[in-house]
């Protein structure tokens, strides 16, 4: 793209982007391959900023320029890996097909276009996709996306392949999930550095190096690649979306690093062929009744399914996996009520070996969801259970400021057994997992800045800390979060427009 304008001085400035995006299938480029090696697979992308200024007697030029290969970041990085700058967007939509283009005169659809590069995936009320903004990293994934319209339909063909790196040499399209460590302590406390390739999980004394070793939703991106296909269509004032996506996981085998004189590292060695694939689909409907008189107040309802089938990450075989939910929505004046229930499946007890019946909600954003406090489908991981989250959300809108108090009943979804320090006998725990209460304010102190503050109270049980750490009564069962956020997003062009 070009921007040029003219200042009081009539300085002159440019603004100049490139995206460019190469697929390669390498056997034997550069150099000859070992006998019987695979071929390697990978998508790279240069992306390229240069900022001109010229202003009588000086000129200025900086041209940012990155370069990757797709999936060699993980679509969000965790608290592991610090802060750090790198290249959240790089993306550019080419228009295929215009109906309104009178230089285009093959129109057998209304609109086509391809977007490739870096981008967010947002969907719906970004339950299963999304672009996780408030997490101060954010998602996003290396895509092709092809996106058609025709008379009121609307449909999305994405796909994404994931590798580590382009080096030369690198056979195979083995892929390793981002954000492993590049060390780790052995059995007798030696530090030995971790190979590529290879995901450490246990270390001295068995303790775990990874506590929740690859996630998908939250943690490290640790699909191989995906494909998805999302369809929509506005009637009247019901709106419907279906979603079908499938991801694929690089399978591994267990195996370990060091030796009798260091002490070993256990974890997984991702060099198998093949691949465990998942897929996901359902539906989602929003809509408001058509009798109902708007002018004094609205009533918005949603209802969605969907379902989970194919292998896990870990090869286990899904089975009976869900998701469903509904809630409404009413609006009169200033204030807005919305109750809803919704349930995420969870094994069951006496569930079969290598088989699971756990929901995972995909890349979507849990924080909107299931709490500000982040108990569920984020860092610190879900009970195994599954969830039932029944709750009410008040929010209060004015012209400059907005306020809300979101209260969550949290359950198991699934009857769940544990073993109780002073028990020796395995006892049906209680599903109750907690109340929390998450208040939030906003104020706009003009069109660029908002201050947010937030405070967010867990009241948990006995269920919820053996359930996700696996101790009973020595955690305190009230936790609480508080939060000032100052967010300024000027826009530094808009005066020249």
């Amino acid at each position: 793209m070009s921007l040029t304008g003219t200042a009081p001085l009539r300085a002159q400035y440019s603004l100049v982007g490139q995206l460019r995006t190469r697929t390669e299938l390498r056997d034997g480029y550069g150099n000859l391959t070992p006998k019987n090696s695979s071929a390697a697979a990978f998508t790279s992308q240069r992306t390229r900023l240069t900022f001109g200024y010229k202003w009588e007697r000086i000129t200025f030029n900086v041209a940012v320029q990155d370069i990757r290969v797709w999936g060699q970041d993980a679509s969000t990085i965790n608290n592991a890996d610090g802060n750090k700058l790198f290249l959240h967007e790089a993306w550019a939509d080419i228009s295929l097909i215009n109906s309104a283009d009178s230089t285009l005169t093959f129109k057998p659809i209304q609109n086509l276009s391809l977007k490739i590069g870096r981008q967010e995936l947002v969907y719906d009320d970004v339950r299963l996709l999304g672009n996780l903004d408030w997490l101060q990293q954010g998602r996003r994934f290396d895509a092709a996306l092809l996106k058609a319209q025709h008379n009121g339909w609307a449909l999305d063909l994405g796909i994404g392949f994931n590798q580590n790196t382009d080096a030369f040499g690198t056979t195979g399209t083995y892929y390793t999930p981002g954000n492993g460590p590049t060390s780790a302590l052995s059995t007798t406390n030696v530090t030995l550095p971790v190979p590529a390739g290879f995901l450490p999980t246990t270390g001295k004394g068995g303790a775990p190096i990874l506590a929740t070793a690859v996630s998908t939703n939250g943690q490290n991106q640790q699909f191989k690649s995906f494909q998805m296909a999302y369809l929509m269509r506005k009637f009247n004032r019901t709106k419907f979306s279906a979603l079908l996506f499938k991801d694929d996981f690089q399978q591994y085998r267990v195996d370990s690093i060091g030796s009798a004189a260091t002490g070993y590292v256990y974890g997984r060695r991702y060099d198998q062929p093949g691949v465990n694939s998942r897929l996901t689909y359902g539906v989602m409907l929003v809509g408001q009744p058509g009798n109902t008189d708007l002018s004094t107040t609205n009533l918005q309802w949603q209802a969605f399914g969907y379902a989970q089938i194919g292998r896990d990450r870990d090869g286990l075989r899904i089975r009976n996996a869900y998701h469903y939910g509904a809630n409404v929505t009413l609006s009169r004046g200033l204030l807005s009520v919305n109750p809803g229930y919704e349930v995420l499946s969870g094994n069951k007890a006496g569930a079969r070996a290598n088989e699971t019946n756990r929901f995972d909600p995909l890349y979507g954003t849990p924080h909107r969801h299931w709490g500000y406090m982040d108990y569920f489908y984020v860092g610190t991981g879900a009970p195994a259970g599954g969830l039932r989250d029944a709750f009410v959300k008040l929010k209060y809108t004015r012209k400059r400021l907005v306020t809300g108090l979101d209260v969550h009943y949290f359950a198991l979804a699934a009857t769940t057994f544990g073993k109780l320090p002073d028990n020796l006998v395995t006892t049906k725990l209680s599903a109750k997992l907690g109340v929390e209460y998450d208040f939030m304010a906003t104020y706009s102190l003009n069109k660029s800045t908002a201050v947010e503050l937030g405070y967010a109270l867990m009241k948990g049980t006995n269920t919820l800390e053996f359930t996700k750490q696996n101790t009973i009564n020595q955690k305190d069962k009230v936790g609480t979060w508080a939060y000032l956020m100052i967010n300024i997003r000027p826009d530094f062009l808009a005066v020249n427009r």
